[in-house]
């Protein structure tokens, strides 16, 4: 009686009538909302044994007694559920469970009116408190608006930019960064830039010598760069005697410092200039170089003055960096003096790490790239291959792009097209190559895992970059170039080895899944065919340094139910079913510490086209294929969960 009696009421409520009902208030939805089923929440039964409080209290002192009392409860909120769905003449597929609400799974999404209608069935029912459509929910923007981002090839995924981009859009869904990390640039200074506006704190000048400095003074809180340009005659006294020693070259003014500033923290998803890997820290700049490049001793003061150090007659610095960007040196080995290794292992011991650039000069590492406990960085081109000018050596860290003439692809970032002083009001923007712009990419990497997991000692960000690169064996080869060797003073392009250039390919990607946790990884999946039998492969799975993948589970999400081969081991299988379909498969690893790690897999099971002449295969065939398609286009990818 109960039921009919409902059933006449709500059709009496869905003619328009007016009635007054006390609810709660409910999100707006549009027309346009797609919903594949209801969220309900119901209101308290006073039948109901367990009420959540008591659950909740049970799981304080006894976790196996308040499972049972979770999942009776459930069970009894879904047997309430199905009633709810037919006495309010909701469809109904099947029932489950919503965080601490039920679940009403429609057998096809809906939207419109028909949703409109269902919602409102729901909210009237005297048993629910509330409800809301079961809709997807995009990812969060994790490609930024900026118009230059798509000149910066080396940010993109590598089935866009080439096997060395660095792969920031899966890192930017995870984080686009804090504004608790700062990344300290030591350089040449930098330059007001409309890309950089807020992006950078006061900083210092370190340059100590007058006539190297450019700007008619030593040491003071002003970073800004007045050009470091020489020519052949006319320079201050001590710049000409290195032009006519051999020891400085003639060149225009670099802006080095802003370019790398750029790449590190341009302001991001504004609809200017470039994109920055992090868009939310600040960027210090520590100005160590002027004319004719940094003096050793400026540069150590710098060094040690970005870390948070004390340095003699300099106030203290009140933003201390975690991550330090330096991309000069390269004059002897490390090992044949302690002065830098010193500096280096103060500014550690400090928790700051220095990433320092490879080195120009196609030869083996030199100081600060060979010193221990820094991260060094070459440049490889946009294949993968070692570029002409790179460094190389044992201690290389991993590769990151550098940009190469030779494949006329250079890297973007914030400039000036001033010659020699800064051209004023300039909204810049420039392109260059080497080291020095190979190794704040992995700066920023840095940055955005230190804001997700801020404790990360430097060694720690190391191990945990250089565990998650892409390896060498994913570079195609290219038989025309020969294998990089050690035992050659120096060498044009190459295939790199992990004696040679390090562990492989920054990946921020898999360098964020890293920072807090093991990284599920799975090959993708080409388009298959109905009743194919399809490989889930997630031997690609990296743990965090110190630890070990001790368990793999593979479960299926969405498509038709097909069993999966092998679903607990790194090498899995399913044949999909004999129609076509999307499905999404997950993998879950978890390390020899507890900790998870997920990654999905869509796969796509398309018919073949069959050619015809007309007849049955011409276009009643190719109509239906369209319906079809139509019909399951609403099936995403879901982000990956980490």
């Amino acid at each position: 009686m109960k039921t009919i009696c409902w059933r006449i009421f709500s059709a009496f409520l869905l003619t328009g009538a007016a009635v007054a009902w006390p609810l709660h208030a409910q999100p707006v939805q549009t027309l346009e909302t797609t919903a594949l089923g209801l969220i309900v929440g119901f209101r308290s039964n006073p039948d109901d044994p367990a009420s959540l409080e008591t659950v909740l209290a049970a799981g304080r002192d006894n976790p196996v007694l308040a499972q049972t009392a979770w999942e009776q409860k459930a069970q009894r909120a879904r047997e309430r559920l199905k009633q709810m769905a037919s006495e309010a003449g909701l469809p109904l597929h099947s029932v489950g469970d919503a965080g601490n609400a039920q679940l009403l799974r429609f057998d096809r999404p809906i939207r419109g009116q028909a949703l409109q209608d269902a919602l409102r069935r729901a909210r009237l029912h005297p048993d629910v408190a509330w409800v809301e459509p079961n809709v997807l929910l995009k990812r969060l923007q994790a490609t930024p608006n900026d118009p230059g981002y798509a000149e910066q090839w080396h940010l993109q995924t590598p089935a866009v930019g080439g096997i060395s981009a660095i792969n920031m859009p899966p890192a930017w869904a995870l984080t686009t960064g804090s504004a608790g990390i700062t990344a300290a640039v030591l350089d040449t200074g930098i330059l007001p830039h409309p890309d950089l506006v807020g992006r950078t704190w006061a900083g210092y000048d370190f340059v100590s010598e007058v006539e190297l400095a450019g700007d008619g003074s030593g040491r003071d809180a002003d970073p800004t760069d007045p050009g470091d340009w020489v020519t052949r005659r006319g320079n201050a006294s001590a710049v000409q005697q290195m032009v006519d020693a051999g020891l400085c070259d003639v060149a225009p003014s670099s802006w080095h410092g802003t370019f790398i500033a750029g790449q590190i923290g341009a302001i991001s998803n504004n609809g200017l200039g470039i994109a920055g890997i992090n868009w939310a820290n600040k960027v210090l700049p520590v100005r160590v170089s002027g004319k004719c490049g940094a003096l050793l001793s400026d540069l150590l003061d710098g060094m040690r003055w970005a870390a948070g150090l004390p340095v003699t007659g300099v106030p203290a610095n009140p933003n201390p960096a975690r991550v330090i960007n330096l991309s000069f040196g390269g004059d002897v080995p490390c090992a044949s003096n302690t002065l830098y290794q010193s500096a280096i292992d103060d500014v550690t011991a400090r928790g700051a790490l220095v990433v320092v650039a490879g080195g120009n000069d196609n030869s083996q590492l030199k100081r600060p790239a060979d010193c221990q406990r820094v991260l060094s960085v070459g440049a490889v081109r946009r294949d993968g291959l070692k570029t002409d000018y790179s460094s190389f050596g044992p201690q290389l860290g991993l590769m990151a792009p550098g940009g190469s003439e030779g494949e006329q692809v250079l890297l973007y970032s914030t400039a000036n097209s001033g010659l020699t002083t800064a051209v004023p009001a300039q909204d810049h923007y420039g392109t260059l190559q080497g080291t020095s712009f190979s190794a704040p990419l992995a700066v920023g990497v840095a940055t955005l895992m230190l804001s997700l997991n801020p404790v990360l000692s430097p060694a720690q960000l190391v191990e945990r970059m250089r565990t998650g690169v892409r390896p060498w064996s994913s570079v195609a080869r290219v038989p025309a170039y020969p294998t990089c060797s050690n035992n050659r003073l120096s060498q044009s392009v190459c295939h790199c080895t992990t004696d040679t250039c390090g562990s492989g390919l920054l990946d921020a990607g898999l360098a964020l899944r890293l920072a807090q946790g093991p990284a599920a990884v799975i090959a993708p999946v080409a388009t298959a065919v109905p009743g194919a039998t399809v490989a889930l492969d997630g031997r690609q799975s990296v743990p965090i340094p110190s630890a070990t993948i001790v368990h793999y589970a593979w479960q299926q999400l969405e498509g038709p139910a097909v069993p999966i081969a092998s679903p607990e081991a790194a090498l899995a299988s399913v044949t999909l079913a004999s129609a076509g379909a999307n499905y999404v498969f997950q993998l879950t690893v978890t390390d020899s510490e507890g900790r998870t790690g997920r990654d999905q897999v869509s796969v796509a099971a398309v018919a073949p086209v069959v050619s015809g002449g007309g007849g049955a295969t011409g276009w009643p065939w190719g109509l239906a294929l369209w319906i079809w398609v139509l019909a399951t286009g609403w099936a995403v990818r879901r982000n990956p969960v980490v």
